[in-house]
């Protein structure tokens, strides 16, 4: 008996599973399931953008 297995690199596997859930889901349904997925993501991004400190390039550098 001979069997064949195709190997799939795992960035055409991301790019086929994204295809078809947009094909399914349309791209709205695609992101609400993939947020699911994740368990809904924690926190309030919307909250948080505003309350990171701003830095700028040299305090970035300084910080390393």
């Amino acid at each position: 008996m001979n069997t064949t297995i195709n190997l799939i690199k795992n960035s055409d596997v991301r790019k086929s599973g994204t295809k078809a859930l947009v094909k399914a889901l349309g791209p709205i349904g695609m992101a609400r399931y993939l947020e699911e997925y994740d368990k809904g993501g924690s926190g309030d991004y919307t909250e948080e953008k505003y309350m990171r400190p701003e830095c700028s390039i040299e305090d970035i550098l300084k910080m390393k």
